[in-house]
């Protein structure tokens, strides 16, 4: 587990671990806000997806959407209960080794780089 004490240092995190698989992130951050942060992390096309879970202190619909659209994958408002951050955090988990196998499977199919769609193979 890695900590860091604001939005900057959080990209420099990001920049130097090529498989950080989800991160826990408040919203409001000095130096760099998470919003700012989860579109850094989004235009960066990695070969892996990292899951960004935001905990914030700020609540609402708005929020929600704002932080959704931004990037966010999940939405905790402060103060967060023990049980339900590590039930997303299973969640987190289920979605990232769904994505795994989505990966292990197009490595094994035939992809047509045009198209993007299965080859038929010819026997």
């Amino acid at each position: 587990m890695l900590t860091a004490s604001d939005g900057k240092r959080v990209t420099e995190i990001f920049s130097n671990q090529a498989d950080l698989q989800a991160a826990i992130t408040d919203w409001m951050m000095p130096e760099l806000d998470g919003l700012q942060l989860y579109r850094l992390v989004r235009a960066d096309k990695r070969l892996r997806y990292t899951y960004i879970l935001i905990l914030t202190a700020l609540a609402g619909k708005e929020n929600y959407l704002e932080a959704l659209d931004a990037g966010a994958d999940d939405f905790v408002t402060k103060p967060v209960e023990e049980e339900e951050l590590k039930a997303r955090l299973r969640v987190a988990e289920r979605i990232l080794g769904l994505q795994a196998e989505v990966k292990q499977l197009q490595g094994l199919l035939s992809i047509c780089a045009y198209c993007k769609k299965i080859a038929k193979v010819k026997k």
